[in-house]
């Protein structure tokens, strides 16, 4: 026995209602029967129901003529009007400066950013406050831009700034209120909502087509809406307020027809080669078809290029790959093929599709076959083969309903609630304000975190899926906290050096002063700070730091005033070598040096004298009772502060010194008792005989280099 089950539709329009009874008998739609009636009065704009009571009339009329044929009719399946849904473009950025790179959650919250701010775009446009009264039917990323540079993908990427610039599509709230308002004043139940561009799409682009991209233009009276599929999904709609009417009114203008002759003119041109109207002058004309497409060419082009224009916006600046044009007005003669040329596109990459189109669909043969029945029977059957439901969900404990016309996201969730995830992102840290020899600094704070979202207590992405009465829970973000900088964090490391000192090794790191005491690198820097740094960069900075005055002190220039001329001795100062090689104060220090040390000379007197090529004495050779012996006398009497200084005596850096000429004279005999110890003996009795060279002689006698000097001691008195 053949399963039998009836299905009611509407298809309210801008002009007219369209009521269709179609029976599914063992998965084969059957059309058994269709009504058109149109609106007495102007009750339908852009979509959207101005006039509930008038609407619920006509809807109200079809439903009883159509329950004297097939019986009581409850429920019915409709759809919102593709030209209600408002699209719109908006730009979000972030900056990114010095945060981790970008990951998959960081980019959706962007995106998600920029449908928000599209969804106040929307409701601005339509004098709403309320932004989440606008349902995001679906949105396309039309651009990712890194400092301003467009960019295939954000995933991993740094820089100063990230943008994205989407395109989203909106239906308001009101227009689903509305189209259930006037459906229950004509005692009608909602069995099944769609879209009028999802129900076209369904009928006409199985799934299996989906990935391929192409472009849907249902052609009414007033409006063409326009849906894009791509990558197995519809990513865009659109709507332009161009369509049959605009062929009609140019017919008219041409012909002088009023608008009912003009309709039937312009369905005529498709069937036949000449045509026959009456003027509003009553004058009867035959005129071929092609003189009349002629005349209303410019009023098609203009349709074409709307048209063109949108798709193109609506599909990121390219054509599709295919169009198919669907509703009354598609049959407007040559709009097919320019339609292609307008997209640069292959003239049978644009056509028109009708009834036939469908799949495991029949008509009866009373109804008339044509493409202005896609979108009726669309509807009947997406709105039962695909339903679009209201789903409730709860966003910090607040419920909200969605239209399902997607998968639902939790991201779809927080834009109908209205949550702004800007305002629950962790705020940055207090920056920090130093100062650093003298130059002022920012420490930045760290970065907030981004809100922490759950779905049913689990920790949640924004494109997971939902169900019905999921629980979604916004927590705002972590603060950033202040900035924990070391001081050694604000220094080079490369400014640390190991040195070999005096056979030590030592690690020298730069000096630090933090409001005017003593710090270390491994401190913690506070707001307000005012920290100095010295660097160790010369061998007088290292032996300063580390307390070696006595090598300073030695390495100085060695000095001596000599009868108040200040004369230096360099040959006494001490040395410090770097690597084995002498080297000034002066010299820059590096990291693995070795430093060793030489020591001041402390001179005698006779070291000067002899550096000065100076002489404190004359002497002579003598020879005293057969020994040589050497008399000396002071040529030059030396003093320091008055004290006379002897051959041995040490000087010192910075000593002052007198040193005396003084006349010598000759030497006489007298001066040997000076070199030489002369003992009496013990036979002597005081006598003594003093010879020069074998001759006597007396204390006076003068003496000579190479004399031969005695003393003789007689013998006792005889």
């Amino acid at each position: 026995m053949k399963k039998k089950q009836k299905i009611f539709a509407l298809d309210i329009g801008t002009r007219s209602v369209v009521g269709i009874i179609l029976e599914e008998i063992d998965g084969i739609f059957q059309v058994s029967d269709i009504l058109i009636e149109e609106h007495k009065k102007r009750a339908m704009l852009d979509g959207q129901i101005h006039d509930v009571p008038a609407v619920a009339e006509v809807i109200s009329s079809i439903k009883k003529q159509l329950e004297t044929k097939h019986g009581p009719l409850h429920k019915v399946c409709v759809a919102a009007a593709g030209r209600a849904l408002k699209t719109e473009t908006a730009l979000a950025s972030s900056n990114i400066k010095g945060k981790p790179l970008l990951q998959k959650n960081d980019i959706l919250h962007l995106e998600l950013s920029a449908v928000q701010q599209a969804q106040a775009l929307a409701a601005e446009h339509e004098h709403d406050a309320k932004g989440y009264h606008y349902y995001c039917v679906g949105y396309s990323v039309l651009f990712y831009r890194l400092d301003g540079e467009e960019i295939g993908s954000l995933i991993d990427q740094q820089g100063d700034e990230a943008s994205v610039e989407i395109i989203a599509t909106f239906l308001p709230r009101v227009v689903v209120d509305s189209l259930i308002a006037a459906l229950n004043r004509a005692d009608l139940e909602m069995e099944a909502l769609t879209l009028e561009p999802i129900a076209a799409i369904n009928v006409l682009i199985p799934e299996s087509m989906r990935r391929l991209n192409v472009a849907l233009v249902d052609i009414g009276a007033g409006t063409s809406d326009i849906a894009i599929t791509n990558m197995g999904t519809v990513i865009a709609y659109g709507m332009v307020p161009t369509a049959g009417d605009e062929i009609t009114e140019a017919i008219s203008n041409e012909l002088l027809l009023d608008f009912p002759l003009a309709e039937q003119a312009k369905r005529a041109l498709q069937s036949s080669e000449e045509i026959t109207v009456t003027d509003i002058l009553g004058f009867e004309t035959n005129l071929p078809s092609q003189e009349v497409i002629a005349k209303i060419s410019p009023a098609v082009d203009r349709l074409s290029g709307e048209i063109s224009k949108e798709i193109l916006r609506l599909n990121n600046g390219k054509p599709p790959q295919a169009v198919m044009l669907v509703g009354g007005g598609s049959l407007t003669p040559e709009l097919p093929g320019r339609l292609a040329s307008f997209l640069e596109l292959p003239h049978n990459r644009a056509a028109v599709r009708g009834v036939e189109a469908i799949q495991n669909v029949t008509l009866s043969d009373d109804v008339k076959k044509g493409p202005e029945l896609v979108t009726p029977i669309g509807i009947a059957i997406a709105a039962k083969q695909a339903p679009v439901q209201y789903v409730t969900a709860y966003v910090n404990d607040q419920p909200v309903r969605l239209f399902e016309v997607k998968d639902l996201t939790v991201g779809d969730c927080i834009l109908a609630a209205g949550l702004k995830l800007t305002k629950y992102h962790g705020t940055p840290g207090k920056a920090f304000f130093v100062t650093v020899n003298g130059q002022d600094i920012t420490l930045p704070g760290g970065h907030g975190q981004p809100p922490l979202i759950e779905k049913n207590g689990m920790p949640s992405e924004l494109d997971e899926t939902i169900q019905n009465h999921d629980r979604i829970t916004v927590h705002k973000g972590v603060d950033g906290s202040s900035p924990k900088v070391t001081i050694g964090e604000l220094v080079d490391t490369s400014s640390s050096k190991h040195i070999v000192l005096d056979g030590k090794p030592h690690l020298f790191t730069p000096l630090v002063f933090r409001d005017n005491q003593t710090g270390s690198m491994d401190e913690i820097i506070q707001d307000r700070d005012v920290i100095r740094i010295e660097w160790i960069d010369t061998l007088m900075d290292l032996l300063t730091h580390v307390g070696y005055h006595d090598w300073l002190e030695g390495i100085k220039p060695f000095r001596i005033s000599i009868n108040g001329v200040e004369t230096f001795f360099p040959v006494y100062s001490g040395k410090v070598f770097i690597h084995g090689m002498e080297t000034k104060l002066s010299a820059k220090i590096k990291d693995g040096d070795v430093i060793s040390f030489k020591s001041a000379i402390t001179p005698t007197v006779k070291d000067l004298l002899v550096k000065k090529q100076l002489t404190t004495e004359t002497a002579i050779r003598i020879t005293f009772n057969g020994e040589e012996v050497f008399l000396t006398k002071e040529s030059s009497r030396i003093t320091r502060n008055g004290t006379k200084l002897g051959m041995d005596d040490r000087l010192y850096s910075g000593d002052s010194i007198e040193i005396e000429e003084q006349q010598t004279g000759s030497f006489i005999f007298q001066d040997l008792f000076n070199a030489v110890e002369i003992n009496m003996p013990s036979h002597s009795n005081g006598n003594f005989i003093l010879l020069k060279n074998g001759v006597e002689t007396t204390f006076y006698e003068d003496i000579q280099q190479g004399d031969q000097l005695e003393i003789l001691w007689p013998q006792g008195s005889r």
